[in-house]
Parts: C-alpha cells; structure tokens; sequence
C-alpha cells in the first residue's frame, strides 16, 4: 500500500504496527512556520534503516522497517 500525503494514516498505522516498511522522500528545503509534522505527539517508535539513495536532485530516498 502506498500512502502519500495522510500522515494521520501513517501515524496511525505505525503505532498500530500496520506498516512493514516506511519509505521517506527527504527534500533538501528548509520550510517555514504552519507546517504539520509527521510523527507530533506520537509514541516513540524504533526503525531499522534498510536503504537510503540519493537521487540527482539533491532528494534522499529513505527505507525504514520497524526493529523488532
């Protein structure tokens, strides 16, 4: 399942322990005050980093699995 732009739903499907991997797009961008983070006030969870790739435009591809 693919899930782009409801970090609500992410947020819920983690501390549910829904998700098998997490794959961030990590933009090279500062951005200001009003906007939402992903993981507010949610349980700290524990990831394994699988891979991370940059790509030509400065975004780093990131795949995270949950540690067990």
């Amino acid at each position: 399942m693919t899930v782009a732009g409801s970090s609500t739903l992410v947020r819920s499907l983690l501390e549910l322990d829904l998700l098998d991997e997490l794959v961030l797009l990590v933009h090279p961008v500062v951005a200001g005050a009003g906007r939402k983070k992903l993981f507010t006030d949610a349980p700290m969870k524990r990831l394994q980093l699988v891979e991370a790739r940059p790509t030509s435009s400065g975004v780093i591809i990131a795949t995270y699995r949950p540690a067990r």
